[in-house]
């Protein structure tokens, strides 16, 4: 049997867990769980590092000493080792029977419960041995994150992230949970936590919009809210100039190509109205509109600001602006006269997965081809043709035709994903 045992938040082991310790033959964990535990003297120890090791200590540790004194292992890690923590690798490789988990508090039900606030609307994301960009997407896009930290992945680069964004975030960087003598919980701008050096004790920072950290509804189902009841919302629910702005047909059908979804960021080029990108972000995902006219610029906040989500906003003509930016999931470009194929290039360059493009006029479609293909995209399109019920005099109806748009699409060839090396417990 494998005692699973989640410590270090600040409650004292439990009896059982003490009694499981001392009658340990081997007990694996981070170096400072292990030198808290005081093990008996002759218990075998594997400090935590990169995880395959110490599970195949567990493993020969098991076969040798199978129903003898001192066969049991035990397995300390932060908080509650089944909330991103080492319970599933154990699982997968002894099976769930096998394990006895004795779990302590969350890290970040502790960092939440020093801030006073509710956490049962907040999203919680591991960059933990994974990509630290799908956490600072979920932190752009959500106004209540909980990132659990890892090398690499701390409150500076965190930080560093969050700062070039411009949208207002404060960062709570907590240290040492539940130690009387280290525990620290400090707030601070993305930019402040990005000039600091920051001890290996952070196990969790969260991200708070602070005008929306406590939520007056009361919730039904944790973590992020529900989705919108509906997209591909009518012109007049987005300010906009003279009908200048991605009809929702089109925009129906570009939004299921670009797929936003939580933890992406999408780029709306050409944003005009920014009636996609608020759309992308409506959807959970993070956002950023390009728009090159300063009222342009401001009617994409308005937009945004109405309905309740935030986009980045850069003032700027791509393909000019776009180094500046993070590399996108997927790019919806709306914008671009003569300059279209090389914006499509530049975007299609960056683009992980998606990159949709509207057109209205023929000409230039066989080069918005060829960019992507040149890209490595495999590109797919159609005319769109609609027409929508008009009332007539008379208590009647005709059909009014909209203008025919080209919608064309690339989508990156899936590549086979590498789980993430999982080092520790990641609490």
């Amino acid at each position: 049997m494998i005692t699973v045992v989640g410590t270090g938040t600040g409650a004292p082991l439990s009896p059982d867990a003490r009694a499981a310790l001392d009658a340990a033959g081997l007990v694996v964990g981070g170096r400072r769980h292990l030198d808290a535990a005081g093990l008996p003297d002759g218990t075998a120890r594997v400090v935590l590092g990169p995880l395959a090791p110490a599970l195949d200590a567990v493993a020969e540790h098991l076969a040798k000493h199978a129903g003898s004194a001192g066969s049991g292992a035990v397995v300390l890690a932060s908080g509650d080792p089944g909330f991103f923590g080492i319970v599933r690798a154990l699982a997968e490789r002894f099976g769930a029977d096998a394990l006895d988990v004795r779990p302590g508090a969350p890290s970040v039900a502790v960092a939440f419960a020093r801030l006073g606030l509710p956490w049962d609307d907040a999203v919680v994301v591991s960059a933990h041995g994974r990509a630290l960009r799908t956490a600072v997407n979920v932190c752009r896009a959500h106004p209540k994150t909980a990132v659990l930290t890892g090398p690499g992945a701390g409150p500076a680069e965190l930080g560093a992230a969050l700062a070039r964004t411009g949208i207002p975030r404060t960062l709570v960087v907590a240290s040492a949970l539940g130690d009387p003598a280290g525990e620290s919980v400090e707030h601070l701008s993305p930019a402040e936590a990005a000039a600091r050096d920051w001890p290996g004790a952070v196990s969790v920072v969260v991200c708070l919009d602070e005008a929306r950290a406590l939520a007056p509804v009361q919730r039904t189902v944790a973590g992020r809210g529900a989705g919108p009841g509906g997209w591909a919302l009518p012109e007049d629910a987005f300010e906009h100039r003279d009908s200048m702005i991605t009809k929702y047909e089109v925009r129906a059908l570009a939004l299921a190509r670009l797929g936003p979804r939580l933890g992406d960021l999408v780029w709306d080029i050409g944003a005009g109205s920014g009636s996609v990108a608020v759309e992308c972000a409506r959807l959970g995902a993070a956002a950023v509109a390009v728009e090159k006219t300063h009222d342009g610029v401001e009617r994409v906040r308005a937009n945004a600001a109405a309905h309740g989500v935030d986009v980045q906003t850069v003032h700027g003509a791509a393909p000019t602006v776009l180094s500046q930016l993070p590399e996108p999931d997927a790019v919806f470009v709306g914008g671009g006269g003569r300059e279209l194929p090389a914006i499509v290039a530049a975007c299609a360059r960056r683009a992980r997965r998606t990159v949709v493009v509207a057109l209205a006029a023929l000409d230039r479609v066989p080069a918005v081809r060829a960019a992507l293909s040149a890209a490595g995209f495999e590109p797919e399109g159609v005319l769109l043709q609609s027409s929508r019920l008009a009332p007539l005099p008379g208590d009647v109806t005709r059909l009014a035709a909209a203008n025919p748009v080209f919608l064309l699409w690339g989508h990156r060839p899936a590549e086979p994903v590498a789980e993430p090396v999982i080092e520790g417990a990641v609490q």
